[in-house]
């Protein structure tokens, strides 16, 4: 018998509220690259388990550090001074029943296809120098694979909402939209990294944008200004045509540039990032899986990205509080905002979690009991399914950052 609680919000929903904070860190943000290269990796190690060994062997790659290089950018084009380091860790099972696994091989060439596809001017050759630390994982750890039902590796908590508030949506597709190839073949003098941050006071919305322009692309200071306004006027007609409850929308670009600093007034990068020369990144201190930093919502501090699909509860519960919770407000009548949260019990099966529960935000004057009829019956098939889900998981079918 599962635990599984429904009970009714106390506080408002989101979009209630007066105000709202939200940021995305994009493709190109030194923790976005770290999380994206490390669950990349994770992906390519399963099928690779799964080919040489008939199973999904014992893996966490959710330590990934990302150093910086060093760049000397200016108008016209700069130079690479110093490589960016990628130090990709932590436990893998490098053998089974005599077949060996080259590990360190997979990771590196899974992280280089990724950079390569993603960031445009970032070579994986030339531009980062690859760093294993990736050991043998612990004896007990790696016995847990080989019993007949893996349980839990750990006690943890996953935490999943639904739906996303029109503030968290804009914030997140306006970066997906800058960095698409359509805004790219307007703007290409844009590099991947960018941040957004949102902040919704009433019904106004205001976004600071941070976005790394390319050095190659701008030939003066004037050039520079003014591509940024261009885009700033682009965005902002973006804006108007996909936003519809928020009575203005204002936003701010490279709030640090200052045209009186000539050179040194501008946010330029030779290759699109700032982890060429500025910034270092980490897994685990960017987006949750949902893609957001949402700071009126609850969330774990669990890295999701690169841990193990099979066992690692800290990505297996979030994904799957997420998805849980986007089923309930979907097929739920009535159902305004629903949270969904997963506990597990380290060693027990990930489809018996200690407590399932989810918290709803009624629509006005809707009756709460068939709600929690039903939100219970949603959690109950999706842990009765969750063989299907483990194995859409390891094959990289939900987004983790």
């Amino acid at each position: 018998m599962r635990t599984i609680s429904i009970e009714k919000a106390a506080e408002p929903s989101v979009s209630e509220r007066q105000t709202e904070l939200v940021e995305r860190k994009g493709t190109g943000h030194p923790d976005t690259i770290c999380d994206s290269v490390m669950e990349a990796s994770c992906i390519r190690l399963c099928r690779e388990y799964i080919e040489r060994t008939g199973r999904i062997l014992h893996h966490n790659l959710d330590k990934g550090l990302l150093i910086a290089g060093r760049t000397l950018a200016k108008p016209g084009g700069g130079s690479v001074l110093e490589p960016m380091r990628l130090v990709s860790g932590d436990r893998a099972a490098m053998s089974w029943k005599g077949i060996d696994i080259p590990v360190d091989e997979i990771v590196e060439t899974a992280a280089k296809k990724w950079i390569a596809r993603n960031l445009r001017f970032v070579d994986p050759e030339k531009h980062i120098v690859f760093q294993h630390e990736i050991k043998p994982g612990s004896a007990e750890l790696s016995d847990a694979f080989s019993r007949p039902v893996i349980g839990a590796n750990d006690t943890s908590v996953g935490v999943g909402y639904a739906p996303l508030s029109e503030t968290e949506s804009t914030v997140l597709e306006t970066e997906r939209y800058m960095n698409s190839p359509a805004c790219k073949s307007i703007f290409p003098e844009t590099g991947e990294d960018i941040k957004i941050m949102g902040f919704r006071n009433g019904n106004r919305l205001d976004l600071t944008i941070a976005i790394a322009f390319i050095d190659r692309f701008i030939t003066d200071v004037d050039g520079y200004f003014s591509r940024k306004l261009a885009l700033k006027e682009h965005l902002e007609r973006y804006l108007l045509n996909r936003t519809s409850s928020f009575e203005k929308v204002s936003l701010r670009i490279n709030a640090l540039d200052d045209p009186r600093r000539g050179e040194g007034g501008m946010y330029l990068t030779v290759l699109g990032t700032s982890a060429e020369g500025a910034d270092g990144g980490e897994v685990g201190r960017g987006n949750r899986v949902n893609g957001l930093i949402a700071f009126g919502r609850p969330s774990s501090l669990e890295a999701a990205a690169g841990k193990n699909p099979v066992s690692h509860v800290g990505k297996i519960y979030n994904v799957l509080a997420r998805e849980t919770a986007a089923r309930i407000h979907r097929e739920v009548p009535g159902v305004k905002e629903v949270t969904v949260f997963f506990c597990s019990r380290i060693g027990t099966p990930v489809d018996q979690p200690l407590l399932a529960s989810a918290r709803i935000t009624p629509d006005s004057g809707k009756r709460f009991g068939p709600m929690q009829k039903e939100a219970s019956a949603i959690i109950e098939s999706e842990l009765n399914d969750m063989r299907v889900f483990l194995d859409r998981l390891a094959l990289g079918c939900f987004p983790v950052c």
